[in-house]
């Protein structure tokens, strides 16, 4: 395949021939097998390029201007996209040639085609891994929560079922405790009952006394 770059020669515009040069400048570094046709003194030339090229690539006048880049029959583009290519290492691409080997372009591709089957992988060990998640379980396994949900039904019986033992264990106690506080009120009233009795009997015992004295004194006036 050969590269076929339309040119004009005798352009008098020096935009026009400075993209021509950066055009077949770089063509050449690059070693890629390129023919120039001009368009200035060839009628044909100008014809064919101006017939070939897209009617969405052409300019509002309908006149594309070089320099016009060909892959045999198949338009590759202007100056402006072979300017974008160069800048994004695709020029192989876009002239629709294969990269050599050790290029920054065919560098490039490996790279992206090596993202690619990373992800490709990726993808298929998730999809196998939702596989293996999907894989039955086992009734038993299954029930595991059924049966732990059941046990703990059989524990809240069982605990339904001892609170009023323990609630009558509570009202024992505490019948005992109303009986020991009887007893104890009993007992303060037997201790004061007793104190009261020492200290009448203790009163009596002094006012004997007195009443005693009192006598003794009466009779030893009466005997002087």
């Amino acid at each position: 395949m050969v590269i076929k770059v339309f040119l004009a020669t005798s352009s008098g515009s020096t935009a026009i021939k400075k993209k021509q040069q950066d055009v077949v400048a770089f063509l050449e570094a690059l070693k890629v097998e390129y023919a120039q046709l001009d368009i200035a003194c060839n009628e044909q030339n100008r014809m064919w390029m101006r017939q070939n090229v897209p009617e969405e690539k052409k300019p509002s006048n309908g006149i594309p201007l070089p320099p016009q880049i060909f892959n045999e029959e198949s338009y590759c583009g202007d100056y402006e996209t072979f300017f974008d290519a160069k800048e994004d290492n695709a020029v192989y691409s876009f002239l629709g040639l294969a990269a050599p080997p050790g290029s920054k372009e065919a560098m490039q591709a490996d790279e992206e085609q090596h993202i690619v089957e990373n992800g490709t992988h990726a993808d298929e060990s998730n999809e196998e891994g939702a596989a293996d998640d999907s894989i039955e379980v086992p009734e038993g396994d299954r029930n595991g929560d059924a049966h732990g949900e059941a046990e703990e039904g059989e524990g809240v019986e069982a605990d339904e079922l001892a609170e009023p033992e323990e609630n009558e264990a509570t009202e024992g106690d505490e019948g005992h405790a109303e009986e020991d506080g009887e007893q104890e009120e009993e007992d303060l009233q037997s201790e004061e009952e007793e104190e009261l009795r020492q200290l009448e009997d203790e009163e009596e015992a002094d006012v004997e006394e007195e009443g005693e004295e009192f006598l003794e004194e009466t009779r030893e006036e009466v005997a002087e």
